[in-house]
């Protein structure tokens, strides 16, 4: 197996820590599901097709696999081992070795483990981690799994990747450092974005109003619902509870960009609100963000409501603004918020605060390459065993028991099936992992509370989302690593504010925009469709 060396690779702290945010918010509302009865029905049920399903593992040398992962929470993991090792032997002559990062430390020490070589056989990699997927795999991190010359997936994990949607199989298409392929093998999870309103139920319909009302308007038609509310609510009811970029998105049907400034992304690729896997009205371009004209509509807007009194000033100051919205939320202090919306959460949120809570999308969901490549395993070149970890991701992703037992824990020690769903137990506590960080979700067995049906409806609504035209691509910021850090300092300035609405756009939005010039966004910008063009070519090949 050709191995590469890996260079150090430098990554803004602002794009780190959004990103990692966001994605540990949905962490948070991890649902992991099926309709599997238990875990020792499951295991009665593994598939025996393929490959890896058929080896004999009495003629496969013993070999142990590192295997680091993010998110978690596990402080006792000796029954699960003992349970999962067994396993593994029998099937694989595996011994797994897990190395539980966690949301504090994974970034830091995974580019570390990576950049000196250490033998870890597999690593959690994403489109926002500190090892995000485009940029080492261009660096030679990650072994091609689908390389003309040992092809890993058609010789090992072909059951696997019949499993996957073809949304994800596309979605971790890149250019590498071994030519254009796939480096790392998507998780089925919540794959699709969807921008949805945050609907205060019962205050809407005190007031006369209907979720339909909702549905019938826009963000630039809310006004006299927002006014009422207001009026009935009091000064100090703040109707409209935003997440400034979060709304920015919604509003202006812009996209995350893959590889962008994280804190205040500085580019922008619209989609078609209606049909998102065509293409939008610049078509297949990056733009300046903050220079378009939707931008200027949107912050005017802005502007206004919150003159009108429906924002909270907190919105605006970046060390408030999250725990006084989430804070809001709990309370019903709100009429209608932002939500970046996983299947489900409408549910959740009603529970968490004991009020009916509705979604109302902005957009149809939708498949870019921020969530399709939001959870994967890439295999790492400083293996020495890759054939074995790429059976151990196949075995993983196509076996319900194997899946269950990793992710949950043991049955009858940290969860019972009780009706078809899993009921955790007070010994869950200490064996955590991040659901949504390990891979097949849909092999679990539904928690409690979830419904019997709940991964049907995952697969047909995840299964309905289409990809945006330039899927797969990402922004290598390499060659413009100094005017971005730059222009990350400038957005740092003014984006959250002019978002928010708590300063006048007519004033500080053309001096925003001459300090991106200043600071070299039209160089960010031709650097960025030079990248997307050549990607689009080599993708129509």
């Amino acid at each position: 197996m050709k191995k590469n060396k890996v260079l150090p690779l430098i990554l803004s702290v602002a794009m780190l820590s959004t990103l990692l945010t966001g994605c540990g918010s949905k962490a948070s509302t991890d649902a992991a599901a099926t309709d599997s009865a238990s875990t020792e029905a499951t295991t009665e049920t593994t598939t025996e097709a393929g490959a890896d399903a058929s080896v004999d593992a009495s003629s496969l040398e013993p070999v142990t696999l590192k295997w680091y992962l993010h998110g978690s929470n596990v402080t006792d993991d000796a029954a699960v081992l003992e349970a999962a090792n067994a396993y593994l032997t029998e099937k694989l002559n595996v011994t797994l070795e897990p190395i539980w990062g966690t949301w504090g430390d994974f970034d830091q020490n995974s580019v570390l483990a990576i950049n000196g070589g250490d033998d870890v056989d597999i690593y959690f990699t994403c489109s926002w981690s500190a090892d995000e997927y485009n940029a080492f795999a261009k660096k030679g991190a990650f072994v091609r799994l689908d390389n003309p010359d040992n092809n890993l997936v058609a010789e090992y994990a072909s059951d696997l990747w019949s499993t996957l949607p073809e949304v994800l199989t596309n979605g971790a298409m890149i250019e590498g450092s071994d030519g254009y392929g796939v480096y790392a093998v998507p998780g089925y999870k919540d794959i699709a974005t969807q921008n949805c309103w945050d609907i205060n139920v019962p205050l809407l319909e005190k007031y006369g109003y209907t979720i339909d009302d909702i549905k019938n308007a826009d963000y630039y038609s809310f006004g006299d619902i927002l006014k009422t509310v207001k009026e009935g609510e009091g000064s100090d009811f703040y109707p409209l509870l935003v997440e400034g970029m979060v709304l920015e998105r919604m509003v202006t049907n812009s996209v995350i960009v893959t590889g962008d400034s994280g804190t205040n992304n500085l580019l922008s690729y619209y989609i078609d609100p209606v049909d998102v896997s065509k293409e939008g009205p610049y078509g297949n371009k990056m733009l300046s963000k903050f220079e378009t004209p939707e931008y200027k509509k949107f912050v005017e807007q802005t502007r206004q409501y919150f003159l009108d009194g429906y924002i909270d000033p907190a919105m605006g100051n970046k060390n408030q603004a999250n725990d006084v919205r989430v804070a809001k939320q709990l309370t019903g202090e709100y009429l209608i918020g932002t939500q970046s919306y996983a299947l489900g959460y409408e549910t959740q949120a009603s529970k968490e605060r004991k009020f009916e809570v509705a979604m109302v999308p902005a957009t149809p969901p939708y498949v870019d390459t921020t969530s399709s490549q939001g959870a994967m395993m890439a295999i790492s070149t400083s293996s020495k065993n890759p054939e074995r970890a790429m059976m151990f991701l196949n075995l993983l992703n196509t076996d319900p028991y194997l899946m269950t037992l990793l992710n949950y824990g043991v049955e009858g020690t940290h969860y019972d099936i009780v009706d078809g769903e899993a009921v955790f137990t007070a010994k869950r506590d200490d064996y955590m992992p991040w659901t949504n960080g390990m891979g097949n979700v849909t092999l679990l067995p539904p928690q409690e509370g979830q419904g019997k049906d709940f991964y049907d409806k995952f697969k047909e609504y995840y299964g309905a989302a289409k990809e945006v035209p330039n899927l797969g691509w990402a922004f290598d910021p390499t060659n413009v690593e100094t005017e971005m850090g730059a222009l990350s300092n400038v957005a740092e300035e003014y984006a959250l504010a002019l978002d928010t609405g708590t300063v006048d756009p007519a004033e500080k939005l053309p001096e925003f925009i001459q300090k991106l010039k200043d600071n070299g966004i039209d160089k960010v910008v031709e650097e960025a469709n030079l990248q997307l063009d050549a990607f689009m070519s080599a993708k129509q090949q």
